[in-house]
């Protein structure tokens, strides 16, 4: 099978189409499949504890939902079609067999999660400590167990509080280790704990103090 004969199969069988404004995946859903824009253009967005956070606007050439695929994340972010968009659905095994049928896709997709990790790494940079505590100290005490004798407990996953603070997964590591780091959290039996909410949420009132 030529090249060609491969693209036309390929756009026949995965090809979706949608109208402006409609939801393609929401964020925190399971997905096995990921999406290349042919045409249009596509917003990714997260929820936060201020709201909707809009993380990415994407147009022709652009790929997405790839985490879903790789490593079999949920979605971290919603994605919805700003224009009217056609896309390139595409599951592990079809991607697989592309990247060998035409090897420069696969240096193309790992060219662009090498500039989305770079581009992170730059813009964990760029942000100042405080920038990160903030909104991962509200999002732990929104998630805190009512305390007990070995103080307040914080249930689930590096992700899912990523998600809520608005962080991606890098930031929100950081941030943890800085608490960490500053005696304001452990970790206990692979449970975040803290002495107390107000213990932890000294920080933010130290940068309020610092900034007045």
């Amino acid at each position: 099978m030529t090249h060609d004969n491969t693209a036309v199969q390929v756009r026949r069988s995965f090809e979706r189409n949608f109208s402006t404004g409609d939801t393609i995946f929401e964020e925190g859903g399971r997905g096995d499949v990921l999406y290349i824009i042919q045409s249009g253009e596509v917003e990714l967005s997260r929820r936060t504890l201020g709201g909707r956070h809009v993380v990415a606007n994407l147009a022709a050439g652009d790929f997405f939902g790839e985490m879903c695929v790789v490593l079999g994340e949920r979605r971290t972010a919603r994605a919805e079609a700003r224009t009217d968009a056609r896309l390139l659905e595409l599951d592990g095994e079809t991607l697989e067999a592309m990247c060998i049928d035409r090897p420069e896709i696969a240096i193309r997709i790992i060219s662009r999660l090498t500039a989305r990790l770079v581009d992170s790494e730059r813009r964990l940079a760029a942000l100042g400590v405080d920038d990160l505590l903030r909104p991962i100290v509200r999002a732990l005490v929104k998630k805190a167990e009512p305390p007990s004798d070995d103080g307040v407990r914080f249930p689930g996953q590096l992700r899912d509080l990523a998600r809520e603070a608005g962080l991606s997964m890098l930031e929100a590591h950081h941030a943890l280790h800085q608490l960490l780091d500053q005696k304001l959290l452990k970790l206990v039996d692979d449970c975040l704990v803290a002495r107390d909410v107000d213990s932890l949420s000294s920080c933010l009132d130290s940068d309020a103090q610092q900034s007045a």
